[in-house]
């Protein structure tokens, strides 16, 4: 099976030339394609030009918070994040993941660590494929508040008809939890349940996906009442959900 994450765009923010480097060395050998940022300045105006597909950030850059670069990357664009780490930031990590960071690399680190996760996130952001021909399977379409999923043809579309995005990864944890609902399923339930995914092992990239695919649904994110925490066990979907 072809690796479809070659050829993509990567955004390198650091003010280490060296790390730099040595990260764009990686990369390219790799088949990426690599450009540099060393301030949050230069990596907003980088990242308005479009066409990045991925932003490795490191967390302390220079005088800069890497989580306030990360909260304004988000703010403007859905461009999955990598953050490099040193190896004691535990609060900033969990700070970083709810800003919507998608996995951390710690210093020191393997090349063939960061392209593993460089790969896995990369996958998890490619769109979710459209099947053509035949006629829908009825059965299989899911109502809940305002949406229609239609795994047949794997769309999700609002009342008024319009279509949401959604990556392959967003799409699949969607239809998991409507397949589900009222069920409480705990982060191990979710990775299991979600086989043929690459999980990072942290395992709050399962949160981060959360984060995103509630973006997508709920009428204020930051209120969910759709996607719902239970605390210290995992998650519910919350909405009536309607099979026909």
């Amino acid at each position: 099976m072809p690796d479809l994450t070659k050829g993509k765009h990567i955004l390198i923010v650091d003010d280490e030339a060296a790390i730099r480097t040595l990260l764009r060395d990686c990369f390219e050998l790799d088949g990426y394609l690599v450009s540099e940022a060393d301030t949050g300045a230069s990596a907003m105006e980088r990242i308005g030009k479009g066409d990045i597909d991925l932003v490795t950030l490191d967390l302390k850059l220079g005088g800069e918070s890497g989580l306030e670069i990360a909260r304004e990357m988000r703010a403007k664009c859905n461009v999955p994040i990598v953050m490099i780490t040193g190896k004691g930031d535990t609060i900033d990590r969990i700070v970083g993941l709810e800003l919507g960071a998608d996995d951390y690399i710690a210093k020191p680190f393997h090349v063939r660590e960061v392209l593993a996760r460089v790969r896995a996130v990369l996958r998890r952001y490619e769109p979710s494929p459209h099947t053509d021909g035949g006629a829908p399977n009825h059965s299989d379409v899911f109502q809940f508040d305002r949406w229609t999923l239609d795994p047949g043809k794997r769309e999700l579309r609002a009342d008024d008809g319009v279509e949401q995005a959604l990556t392959t990864a967003e799409f699949n944890m969607l239809k998991m939890f409507v397949e589900r609902p009222g069920r409480t399923l705990t982060r191990d339930n979710i990775m299991d349940l979600l086989k043929g995914h690459d999980w990072s092992p942290f395992d709050r990239s399962i949160d981060t996906l959360i984060v995103r695919v509630r973006r997508k649904i709920e009428a204020q994110p930051d209120m969910p009442k759709l996607i719902k925490t239970v605390r210290s066990v995992g998650y519910v979907f919350a909405a009536d959900v309607k099979k026909g």
